[in-house]
């Protein structure tokens, strides 16, 4: 087994009993992931069972060799998740506080801790806004925000989903940017942008709660546009 490989067997979810996943098998080990599909297509339950904010109510998830069920501390020390609007995951007054809060329990003396934020908010051009008000920030720099708090606790996977769904263009190149070209940690991308699909290494694609595709992204992107045209 590949140190970042991604096993789904036969995994699903049941909303009240609801099916919104349904008999997922599959087994991943590529750097960067794109997951695409329409609105309701199970994609973000699909993502949201990497880092256990959902459970397999049948079969299992394991992700870097962790059970999502069986090993839920653990595995969300190693799996980092980035959503669509950043408030959701901004927690501490200031920047530099909410950075610092992803370390907590890391076993990290204050003086490594302090140096890791610092670090941190100069890679993502944050270091003069480290005493601003955190959700006075701008959507773009409150992604940024989020994406720092999550890499600098040293994940080996980042989900993100949509995270470029409520940035401007600007922002959103930066983002793909960190995510595309500059992150060394393995991605999965929920994106309905179907340029960053295109430019991951495999795309998976799901409709109405089934994984109906994958392969090599600009075939299946190419399918899917095919199949609503």
């Amino acid at each position: 087994m590949s140190e970042r490989e991604i096993v789904f067997d036969g995994a699903a979810v049941d909303f009240g009993g609801v099916a919104v996943l349904a008999n997922v098998s599959v087994r991943l080990d590529e750097r960067r992931i794109a997951v695409i599909g329409s609105n309701g297509s199970g994609k973000s339950t699909f993502a949201r069972l990497l880092n256990a904010l959902t459970r397999p109510t049948a079969g299992t998830v394991r992700v870097h060799g962790l059970d999502t069920v069986r090993q839920q501390k653990e595995l969300r020390r190693r799996v980092g998740f980035i959503f669509s609007n950043p408030d959701a995951q901004i927690i501490m007054p200031t920047v530099a506080e909410d950075v610092a809060y992803s370390l907590r329990g890391s076993g990290l003396g204050k003086p490594e801790r302090a140096a890791k934020v610092e670090d941190a908010l100069q890679q993502f051009g944050l270091a003069e806004l480290r005493d601003a008000p955190a959700h006075l920030l701008s959507g773009g720099q409150k992604q940024l925000l989020s994406l720092c708090a999550v890499l600098v606790s040293g994940p080996s996977l980042v989900v993100a989903d949509e995270p470029t769904a409520l940035l401007d263009a600007v922002n959103s190149r930066r983002m793909e940017r960190f995510l595309l070209d500059e992150m060394e940690q393995q991605l999965v991308l929920v994106t309905h942008d179907l340029r960053l699909a295109a430019r991951c290494d495999v795309a998976l694609r799901f409709e109405g709660g089934a994984l109906v595709d994958r392969g090599e992204p600009s075939e299946v992107i190419a399918r899917y546009e095919e199949a609503f045209a």
